[in-house]
């Protein structure tokens, strides 16, 4: 019976552990995600990435909490959001865009950083290359070697009479001067000429497009987060001062401009997803080698159009995604 007893007590001990580590919750991750506009501007790249996570077993009140910091818009806020991020303390950053990303690697060398689309990370300092990207940033990239030229044509075949193209951008980008030699390019190889339209702060907006009206015949917005944050009221200003534009996102269309070709960026945020989920296995984000983007669309607004008093030719219309009427 002594024997019995033994026994039974030290296959006790031998699966107590296991017993405990069963009754062990899970860990409950949390995420901090830095966010350069508003909350009702980024609510769908938000469920892009709660999707995205989901995909890999992660649910909010489960087995992770997310942090938002959100800038509103005032760019100059995201070097204190992104330390307040570092003092809370938190496993994961995920950001949107290269501003974000800069702020929140300055914030941090340690803690990793998964970009949800991003401009070129290279130049910015923040990766050493797509492959290897060294240290503690990795993510979707929102380039790809052709989006900037198909833009360029998009606008080309939209409006032929087109020979000076206002390349409105933000000096302080850290893409600036890669941005503006690459679309120059673009130009010249369809015939036509480019003039710079810089803003460096929303205040400077209406004098922009107010000294663009008389210098060019259509504007290409470039993505930058100070741009991003102002969507309606740049789509106003082309308006007034009837000045057809290609931006970059989507949301400038169904504010109401006229055209944008670029990246899905509800689909980039999903992917990150990916990048949480080997990070929280253990991965380095430095071995981790960056994405390009897979899903761009094409948007046109006819009522735009309309108010313009242009008609965009049916080549362009045929490839849209969603033609606003």
């Amino acid at each position: 019976m002594k024997k019995i007893i033994v026994s039974l007590l030290a296959a006790a001990v031998l699966l107590l552990p296991h017993v405990l580590e069963a009754q062990q919750p899970a860990k409950m991750w949390r995420i901090g995600v830095l966010v350069s506009d508003s909350p009702e501007l980024n609510a769908p790249r938000a469920a892009g990435l709660r999707q995205g996570l989901k995909d890999f077993g992660y649910e909010e009140g489960k087995n992770i909490v997310l942090e938002y910091r959100y800038a509103h818009g005032n760019l100059s806020r995201l070097p204190e959001l992104a330390a307040d991020l570092v003092r809370s303390n938190v496993d994961l950053i995920v950001v949107g865009g290269t501003r974000v990303a800069v702020a929140a690697h300055r914030a941090t060398k340690t803690i990793p950083i998964v970009v949800a689309g991003a401009g070129d990370l290279v130049a910015a300092g923040l990766v050493r290359n797509f492959r290897q990207p060294g240290g503690n940033v990795t993510g979707v990239s929102r380039i790809s070697p052709d989006v900037i030229g198909t833009r360029v044509q998009l606008l080309k075949e939209a409006l032929p009479k087109t020979a000076r193209v206002g390349v409105v951008s933000n000096p302080e980008n850290p893409a600036y001067e890669g941005g503006l030699k690459h679309i120059d390019l673009d130009v010249r190889a369809w015939g036509m000429s480019l003039q710079t339209v810089p803003v460096k702060s929303v205040n400077q907006l209406e004098s922009a497009f107010a000294s663009a009206k008389t210098r060019v015949d259509a504007l290409f917005v470039m993505a930058d987060a100070l741009l991003s944050s102002s969507v309606s009221q740049i789509v106003e200003l082309a308006a007034k001062n009837r000045l057809p534009a290609m931006y970059d996102r989507a949301d400038f269309v169904e504010a109401g401009g006229l055209m944008s070709y670029g990246v899905n960026l509800v689909d980039l945020s999903r992917r990150a997803g990916w990048y949480v989920d080997q990070i929280f296995q253990g991965a380095k984000p430095g071995s981790l080698p960056l994405i390009e983007p897979t899903k761009f669309e094409l948007l046109v607004n006819l009522k735009a159009a309309d108010q313009l008093g242009i008609t965009i030719s049916p080549s362009v219309l045929g490839r849209a995604d969603k033609v606003i009427k």
